[in-house]
């Protein structure tokens, strides 16, 4: 098992130079997008225990909206909540939105894309990174569509989501199987990532029964990076939770 002694910088991603990229399309939900949520959260929240004994956090801030290991959630806004990358870049893939994350995150998907390709395997990127105004039309989608108390269990408010960050992104099938819903993990492409993103540096953020830590419903399309090295280290506990490894509070709900 890694330990996170043994992390090297290597780990971090480079924070300076920009291939700065216009903000994508609004995704607003079409009508067709996916009914109210299936994965309630349980009427008692459990409160995440670190998994880890040992870490060093000062590797990568948990709390720097530009750090690698940066935690969003709904009880963790970015600071300042307009943050923006300054190492955008768009990625040569196939897409639906604009494929924009930063740098090195960008360069861990390509690599990932062509792994996957080579095992017949064809990925397609349904959203990667919002701004904060974008993040706005997103949100303001959903809850004109199902309402507000089912759009905050799948999308995020502004200056609360981790597509603002430019580590995370939404992966579909090729042929649009499962878009966006919880069979998608059912699909080869959602069976492949699960196997084999980690090794390219993703995290699954949102884990099957887990709505009580995260404050959102299982979403097996949703990525997260954080590098090769914690990714690895994630992947040997099952459904573990960004909240739960870091021993971070549970965030069902946003504070009131």
């Amino acid at each position: 098992m890694f330990r996170f002694l043994a992390l090297v910088a290597t780990a971090a991603v480079a924070l300076t130079g920009c291939v700065a990229s216009a903000a994508p399309t609004a995704e607003i939900p079409a009508p067709t997008q996916p009914s109210p949520p299936t994965d309630p959260t349980p009427s008692i929240t459990p409160t995440p225990t670190a998994v880890v004994a040992v870490f060093d956090t000062t590797l990568h801030s948990l709390d720097e909206a530009d750090s690698l290991w940066v935690v969003v959630d709904k009880l963790r806004r970015l600071s300042p909540k307009r943050y923006a990358p300054t190492d955008l870049t768009t990625m040569n893939v196939p897409h639906t939105y604009t494929p924009i994350l930063r740098r090195d995150a960008a360069k861990a998907y390509r690599t990932m894309y062509r792994a996957a390709r080579r095992d017949g395997i064809d990925l397609v990127v349904q959203s990667s990174y919002r701004s904060y105004s974008a993040q706005v039309s997103v949100y303001n989608g959903w809850v004109d569509s199902i309402g507000r108390e089912a759009a905050d269990l799948q999308s995020a408010r502004p200056g609360y989501s981790e597509h603002q960050i430019g580590l995370s992104v939404d992966i579909a099938a090729a042929n649009r199987a499962c878009t966006i819903q919880a069979c998608f993990g059912t699909t080869p492409e959602g069976k492949w990532l699960k196997s084999n993103a980690p090794q390219f540096g993703w995290h699954l953020r949102y884990p099957r029964g887990k709505t009580a830590i995260t404050g959102y419903i299982y979403e097996p399309w949703h990525w997260r990076f954080v590098g090769v090295e914690l990714a690895a280290e994630l992947s040997l506990t099952p459904k573990i939770t960004l909240e739960e490894f870091f021993g971070l509070p549970a965030a069902p709900d946003y504070a009131r």
